[in-house]
């Protein structure tokens, strides 16, 4: 894959510090080993993904990766030191491929981000010391490890957006030619060429030309045209394009001679462009890497099965071979019965086995038509006869029928161990069968990505929000400020406001709408509002919660208190719910269109049919949010983003007692 070039990353660069300065850091994620993902929030906006991959690419994406379930240790330092800071800046390190974005939090801090050769993302604190890189290194004249000075790489090349004519020409003062000198120099291949191109149309040079060969004049047309060439990325005149043809494919930042004969198509900015380019390309490495992983999931069960099957296969050649040498026995009973008798005649007069074995083979060797059958006696005195070459291991202390019977009984066993075979091979076959469909389903999520659109979202979906199972709407506040907003905003003169009963709770309004307050809307925002309060983080199953009428609710404090942001004093009879369920019920209905609403349990009864129900847990709101998605995501209206922004705050589980329940009164 195409790593970007020092002029591609010119203009990301550029492009980064006009988009996110000023913007918070939000969490950050390792999809990859060598692949690092920066949430921010920038204001106006909204959540910008910035995607760092170590000597290849940066630039923001619409294409969520996806994380693994534990986060490595970078992405986790990342979140404990500059989750919450703000962009002080993106730039580049002296036109080198070299990024630094500095942020501020309680001190300064920057990342680094190389994209030569292999690359790498360090973390500076503020006295340029290294806190943490994702790749240890070490040469001679750098050590990238913690607690060490960082040193960027050593200066080459030349800056084509603020070079002098007379620095340019020093250059050529190198034994090479003029193309290998041009692209040495910071410019690549690409914008060598495209140089030497533009400057042919002011006099002819041919690129392979030596250095020492080159006259002024054409000196003075290489540097006029690359002047010309980059004034437009130091005017902001680029024209970020992706361009192909049969065979080739790539994106740049301006308009090229030498891409003239491609298929071009512009986007409104280059970091978009980048997203295209490299997203899709990506996906063919992630898909390897994880493809992968989910063949060796489907291997073990592929040998589980391969063992299962010999294993049946041994059971009924054991019953075959068993059933057989037991009739081979009964078929040969005078036979068997002879040397028997002749190995027990010898043993009682004190012959040992070892004697009697070169006995029996002296006979056989002399046509003894008894012994014909023998093939051998161990120490212990058991013999191996060999009848129509049918090895039978015979105990002359036991009666024939007996030895018989110790075949037949080992055959008997292997069938009954059959049985069992069988099913544990059905069973294997059905895991195996999953598993494939699950790596089917995999692989083509990798194999199209989707593009993560902003949505619009309806004014209360930027709140909490639910329909009431009498088709109320109840919405309430998810921070201060939308606390601030129930109020002031969305909170009439003929609804009720409803708090619970502890610190940290969200706002909420009922809005009425001219309909009759009753206990069932009571009961049901009484839920939710217990809900959405830190009783769900603290793992309360019921919360007190109290109404009032809006003119009860106000914004001016008693003589000498202050009010924070998002809170109000409640003056008069405060009427109580008490012990409302912590308890809510996520799925997709039809209101307004079809989208996702958490609420209570009734209200989510009365317009959906599939929905998942929650209670304070111990489990991930990422790790819940993506049961949930598979679970209600039918028609993949959702990704886990929306799952996650309605969840209450805090750890949650399923409530299963809940589902099994309603399974079986169903059926």
């Amino acid at each position: 894959m195409k790593s970007m070039s020092n002029v591609d990353i010119y203009t990301i660069s550029d492009e980064l510090n006009n988009l996110l300065s000023g913007a918070r850091v939000d969490k950050s994620f390792q999809p990859t080993n060598d692949i690092v993902v920066i949430r921010f929030h920038v204001a106006g906006t909204g959540r910008v993904d910035l995607v760092m991959q170590c000597g290849s690419r940066i630039h923001t994406s619409q294409y969520p990766l996806e994380n693994p379930t534990n986060p490595p240790t970078f992405p986790m330092l990342l979140r404990k030191k500059i989750k919450g800071a703000h962009v002080e800046s993106v730039k580049q390190h002296n036109f080198d491929r070299v990024v630094e974005i500095k942020v501020k939090k309680d001190e300064y801090y920057t990342l680094i981000v190389e994209l030569f050769d292999k690359g790498n993302i360090i973390l500076l604190n503020d006295e340029n010391n290294i806190v943490l890189p994702l790749k240890r290194k070490h040469w001679s004249d750098r050590d990238i490890s913690s607690k060490k000075e960082y040193i960027f790489p050593e200066e080459r090349g030349i800056n084509p957006i603020s070079v002098s004519e007379d620095e340019f020409k020093t250059i050529f003062e190198e034994d090479s030619d003029v193309v290998r000198t041009l692209a040495r120099n910071g410019l690549g291949s690409l914008y060598a060429e495209e140089i030497i191109k533009r400057a042919n149309e002011i006099t002819e040079i041919d690129k392979n030309t030596p250095n020492g060969e080159l006259t002024d004049a054409q000196q003075n047309a290489l540097y006029e045209s690359l002047k010309k060439l980059f004034d437009n990325l130091k005017n902001e005149s680029a024209k970020p394009q992706i361009v192909k043809n049969e065979s080739k494919e790539d994106v740049v930042p301006l308009d090229l001679i030498k891409y003239d004969d491609f298929e071009k198509t512009y986007y409104s900015n280059f970091n978009e462009a980048c997203d295209e380019f490299y997203s899709k390309k990506i996906n063919t490495g992630i898909k390897d890497i994880k493809e992968a992983a989910w063949n060796k999931k489907v291997n073990k069960f592929e040998k589980r099965l391969r063992l299962q099957e010999e294993t049946l296969d041994n059971f009924n050649t054991t019953i075959e071979e068993c059933q057989h040498k037991g009739e081979v026995i009964y078929s040969n009973y005078p036979t068997i019965e002879n040397i028997i008798n002749v190995v027990n005649s010898a043993r009682s007069k004190d012959y040992s086995f070892k004697e009697i074995g070169k006995i029996l083979k002296n006979a056989k060797k002399d046509g003894m038509a008894e012994a014909q059958i023998f093939d051998s006696i161990d120490k212990l005195g058991v013999l191996t006869l060999d009848i129509d070459d049918t090895k039978l291991i015979i105990d002359p202390k036991l009666p024939i029928p007996e030895n018989a019977e110790v075949y037949y009984e080992k055959a008997k066993k292997a069938k009954r161990k059959t049985k069992g075979a069988l099913i544990a091979i059905e069973n294997t076959k059905k895991q195996l069968e999953e598993i494939k469909a699950k790596k089917d389903i995999a692989m083509e999520n990798i194999s199209t990505p989707k593009k993560r659109v902003k949505k619009n979202l309806k004014w209360y979906e930027k709140l909490r929000w639910f329909v009431s199972s009498d088709n109320i709407l109840v919405v309430g506040g998810r921070d201060a400020n939308t606390n601030e907003s129930i109020v002031k905003k969305y909170l009439d003169p003929k609804d009720i406001y409803l708090h619970a009963d502890i610190h940290g709770a969200s706002s909420t309004a009922v809005k009425l709408n001219g309909h009759e307050l009753n206990d069932n809307i009571l009961k049901e925002s009484g839920e939710f509002a217990a809900s959405f309060s830190s009783a769900w983080s603290l793992g309360f199953t019921s919360q007190d919660v109290y109404w009032v009428n809006p003119e009860q609710v106000s914004k001016t404090p008693e003589s000498g208190e202050f009010l924070a942001k998002g809170s109000f004093v409640i003056r008069g009879h405060r009427n109580y719910i008490r012990g409302a369920r912590v308890k809510i019920a996520v799925g997709i209905v039809d209101y307004e269109g079809k989208r996702i609403m958490a609420g209570p349990i009734d209200a989510l009864e009365a317009h959906c049919e599939n929905f998942v129900v929650l209670k304070p847990g111990f489990t991930k709101k990422e790790a819940i949010a993506k049961k949930i998605l598979g679970k209600i995501n039918e028609d993949e209206l959702l990704t886990l983003d929306d799952i996650v922004r309605v969840l209450p705050s805090g750890k949650c589980d399923i409530d299963e007692e809940y589902h099994q329940r309603k399974k079986y009164e169903k059926n």
